[in-house]
């Protein structure tokens, strides 16, 4: 579920690809403060684990949500405990068994060709805000925090900040304790030094305007309100606060609206070179400096919209994919061979050991990189090396082409918004669009 080797981060979303038989259990809540938050208790005193969870707009409860959540439980006792639970909770209504999500979804929407729900605004993102598979604040035994009660109070202070948030607020700002900074200090000097011997060019060019413009620099933790601003300016990506792990399906179609989810707590300070999680250490290191780039956020917003509306079975392929890149990429530079994914920028051994000779390296093929298998609690065997952002982008194209979505979408900047190009009106006003682009490039290749 998360990268775990010593001094490794891990990522927002379970890209795991074992695949389990799923008990999937419906219901219906009202849309109040700390609703879903009250089913997963009941999930928990049932003695379950919910594996996945799916939402939309819910059709019998206004206003409310429709909740499919796949649960560990594989007799029927089992499913029958876990149907009492939920119906203790006040906010519930209308739960049953139904098998499987496919199944569900032929019955219940018809009329969108059995289509998972998707956001079609970047404020339907405010859905995902209390929809997280792990909470910031709940630790594995395992983890170095897990026995530090003041730790924990800390992490559950903040991740209520990204419990509360929603879209066109500002940006929750944390007052990082003197002990947090020195945590951040050893973080970013070590990795600081090495940036220069491995990170990919786009990297380097950016890393310097975030200390210039963001506050980076060994003493002070940046807050993403001001990154948020930074790398709107430069690509029109934003930063949004997360509460935790996030399922697949909704950190990518999050990345569609240029909206990448960040932590803001930091690991442990027993254990500053290691973290079995994203902190902000991972995000504002590994992840940030990338979204700046054009070209990198191109390739990103292409994973995303190739997302919405998928199947699980291409889902689990595009979460492999950002796994083999954003977080673990590699590209050529002439004829050297650089690091561009987070996972390894933030990482001090897998960043020295992925660019030695002891990982096989492969050329990024999407096709082929959607179904490498991939450990997650040691260093990667494999990796994919890139040409460039670009040409990482044109196969991934050409690769969502192949998927099986009976529409196509595209993002809309003015109004922050998906339109699906699903009849003839919508296909003829975006020719509209595109043909007014090309007589303003006519212009002004005219006037060169």
């Amino acid at each position: 579920m998360m990268h775990n080797h010593s001094q490794d981060s891990g990522t927002h979303y379970n890209a795991s690809t074992d695949r389990m038989p799923r008990t999937t259990l419906f219901f219906s809540v009202h849309d109040m403060v700390g609703a879903l938050d009250e089913c997963l208790r009941a999930l928990k005193r049932a003695s379950v684990s919910m594996t996945r969870i799916e939402s939309r707009p819910s059709k019998s409860v206004d206003p409310g949500y429709d909740f499919f959540v796949d649960v560990d439980a594989h007799t029927k006792e089992l499913v029958q405990r876990v149907i009492e639970e939920v119906k203790k909770v006040k906010v519930v209504r209308d739960v049953r068994f139904v098998g499987s999500l496919e199944a569900e979804e032929e019955s219940a929407v018809v009329n969108e060709h059995a289509v998972p729900w998707f956001p079609r605004k970047v404020s339907d993102l405010d859905t995902f805000a209390e929809k997280v598979m792990e909470m910031g604040e709940e630790l594995s035994s395992d983890h170095p925090g897990a026995k530090d009660p003041v730790y924990r109070r800390r992490r559950y202070d903040i991740v209520q900040k990204a419990k509360e948030y929603r879209t066109g607020q500002p940006l929750p700002r944390i007052e990082y304790t003197q002990e947090e900074k020195d945590t951040w200090r050893q973080v970013y000097t070590r990795l600081r030094a090495m940036y220069p011997k491995y990170a990919c060019r786009e990297f380097l060019h950016v890393f310097p305007l975030l200390e210039q413009n963001c506050a980076y620099g060994p003493d002070t933790i940046p807050q993403i309100e001001d990154i948020s601003r930074f790398l709107k300016d430069c690509t029109g990506f934003t930063l949004r606060p997360v509460m935790g792990l996030l399922t697949p399906r909704d950190f990518l179609n999050s990345l569609a609206f240029r909206v990448f989810h960040s932590t803001q707590y930091i690991r442990h300070h027993s254990d500053p070179y290691y973290t079995p999680e994203p902190d902000c250490c991972h995000e504002l290191l590994g992840h940030v400096p990338l979204f700046a780039d054009p070209n990198f956020a191109e390739l990103a917003q292409e994973i995303g919209l190739a997302s919405l509306g998928a199947s699980d079975e291409d889902i689990e392929k595009l979460a492999t994919i950002f796994w083999f890149t954003a977080e673990f990429g590699l590209c050529r530079e002439g004829t050297e061979v650089r690091a561009f994914g987070a996972g390894l920028l933030s990482s001090f051994g897998e960043l020295e050991y992925a660019l030695t000779e002891k990982p096989e390296k492969r050329t990024f093929d999407p096709s082929l990189t959607a179904v490498q298998k991939y450990p997650i609690t040691q260093y990667q065997p494999v990796y994919f090396v890139a040409d460039s952002f670009r040409d990482a982008t044109s196969k991934l194209r050409e690769f969502n082409s192949s998927m099986r979505r009976p529409f196509q979408v595209r993002y809309n900047p003015y109004t922050q918004s998906v339109e699906v190009l699903d009849t003839k009106d919508k296909v003829q006003h975006f020719a509209r669009t595109i043909r007014n682009e090309m007589q303003l490039l006519a212009s002004a290749l005219d006037q060169l």
